[in-house]
């Protein structure tokens, strides 16, 4: 790979960090302070001096900086409103605030493809006289051409070329990836997929031959859609340690933003040692979602809704239990590119249940529900011996899955007639931050009433139940017990059930957290 420093004075590591820092400021007092923050555990960043209204006015605090932070690598960014930045000033100005900035000390600058081909090519050069000159490009539309693209940046001599798509689908990634592979030996490339759907290329582009990724400094502060934080990178995908050995994992859903399994998936295979990565797949059709599956590849999936029953159809085989369900919510790509389905949802119900209950043998349990997560915990729970009844807002779905399973099924008004010793919430009633509940307070008769939704984690139904005098079972115990299942399965290693739950916990709590701030600010 060719390196800038074949060019310039050594003024920045021969190897630059995976990670480079997106710094963003209202004021320059203001840069500075979050850059002298972040310095000792991100020694590469970027200072987006167009977010600044007057930029100039940063130059002698970023040249502070760096005097005062030594082994700091910072690029020097004014991008022009055009290119999908915030300066509005004219191509001479962005130019001599560039120059300046290098001036300053920042060892790289970065000028877009469409600056370049208005300025002289002296000014590029005259850039590139002190600082490591990034030309980079950007489509805010879609992945594309990305071959053209590079051929139109050749045109001008620069020490990074950075291409920045846009991923409409999860495949605009393997796009990314493919043209990273092709290119990366002949020049010093950085390439990213900007989107929710772009993770894949922000996660694994490093190992396919981009020479770092960017990164927010925290959550909110994102430069480019689908920008992730230094933090999450690091932690949770652990970007650092991502090579051509490790084994892509994922959960697909649509949507799919909300999901924890990521955080917990990544630290049991931090926890066990296991060199893979776990990514949220925001998939909307299935068709995309099994093109990467066979051309990353990746070799397991955690499939959530609405897939769970339309992914049957495109697996090679199922075990008898998961055919039984008609859902499958973990997948297994075999060495062969095979691909098997499982189920764990049913292990994620009966096992908080075996925990409490002697024993499930003729334990009178409802569930709420006849979807994918109500057919695993029925067919579960029948194979355990329960006696299991059925309550759906669609009748007929309740009968049929009750007639399937040996099972019976209720109507609402029947509820006054029974008392159970367990209820199952497996509808999706009550998530987020939704106050309604499947049953009125009056309606919930029994011992103990499981919700198999996790965030929140004592949903409105779980608080009726307690003020109902029952002892209430939250869904973060199912969702810890499915996921430690799918880890087995995928690695054939006990899960580190404890850590998992621990992260999960620790997440919902930061997550409430940060939603009650958001009301407190609006």
């Amino acid at each position: 790979m060719i390196s800038a420093a074949n060019s310039h004075p050594v003024r920045f590591p021969l190897r630059l960090p995976r990670v480079c820092v997106a710094v963003i400021a209202s004021d320059p007092s203001e840069l500075v302070e979050k850059a002298s923050a972040l310095a000792r555990d991100n020694p590469f960043m970027e200072f987006r001096l167009d977010y600044i209204s007057k930029p100039t006015l940063a130059l002698p605090k970023i040249k502070h900086f760096l005097e005062t932070h030594a082994g700091t690598v910072v690029i020097a960014t004014c991008r022009r409103a055009s290119s999908g930045g915030k300066f509005r000033g004219s191509i001479a100005s962005q130019l001599d605030i560039l120059f300046k900035a290098s001036a300053a000390g920042c060892q790289l600058v970065d000028v877009e493809l469409q600056t370049a081909q208005k300025c002289k090519p002296a000014q590029l050069q005259k850039l590139r006289a002190h600082s490591a000159l990034i030309l980079s490009f950007h489509d805010f539309r879609g992945t594309k051409k990305l071959d053209e693209a590079l051929e139109k940046m050749r045109a001008f001599p620069a020490d990074f070329y950075k291409v920045v798509s846009t991923a409409t689908t999860l495949s605009d990634n393997l796009g990314m990836i493919q043209f990273l592979g092709r290119e990366a030996d002949n020049h010093s490339l950085v390439g990213v997929c900007m989107g929710e759907q772009g993770i894949i290329s922000r996660v694994l582009g490093v190992r396919a031959g981009s020479v770092f990724t960017f990164a927010s400094a925290t959550a909110g502060e994102e430069t480019a859609p689908g920008q992730i934080s230094a933090q999450e990178l690091r932690s949770v995908y652990r970007i650092e340690q991502v090579d051509i050995a490790t084994r892509v994992y994922g959960v697909v859903g649509d949507p799919i933003g909300h999901s924890l399994s990521p955080a917990i998936m990544n630290a049991a295979f931090r926890r066990e040692n296991v060199n893979a990565v776990y990514l949220a797949l925001h998939a909307k059709t299935l068709k995309d979602l099994l093109n990467c599956v066979r051309e990353i590849p990746i070799h397991g999936l955690s499939v959530t809704m609405p897939y769970k029953e339309a992914i049957l159809a495109h697996l090679d085989n199922t075990d008898s239990h998961t055919t039984k369900i008609g859902a499958c919510n973990t997948v297994v790509r075999a060495q062969d590119g095979k691909l098997y389905g499982f189920n764990t949802d049913t292990s994620g119900v009966v096992g908080p249940l075996e925990r409490r209950l002697s024993t499930l043998q003729d334990a009178k349990i409802l569930v709420l529900g006849a979807g994918g997560a109500a057919r695993a915990a029925v067919f579960g729970l029948k194979e355990r011996g329960a006696e299991v009844y059925i309550l759906n807002r669609n009748l007929a779905a309740a009968k049929k899955l009750a007639h399937r399973a040996h099972a019976r099924s209720l109507k609402r008004t029947d509820l006054k007639k029974f008392s159970f010793d367990v209820i199952i919430n497996a509808t999706p009633v009550g998530m987020g931050n939704s106050r309604e509940t499947p049953l009125q307070e009056k309606e919930i008769n029994a011992r103990y009433v499981f919700d198999m939704i996790y965030d929140p984690v004592e949903t409105t139904f779980l608080k009726l139940a307690r003020q109902r005098g029952a002892q209430i079972i939250p869904g973060i115990e199912m969702f810890v017990h499915q996921a430690a299942r799918q880890f087995e399965i995928w690695t054939g290693k006990p899960a580190p059930q404890e850590d998992m739950l621990q992260v999960v916990t620790l997440a919902l709590q930061e997550r409430a957290k940060a939603a009650a701030n958001a009301k407190k600010k609006s």
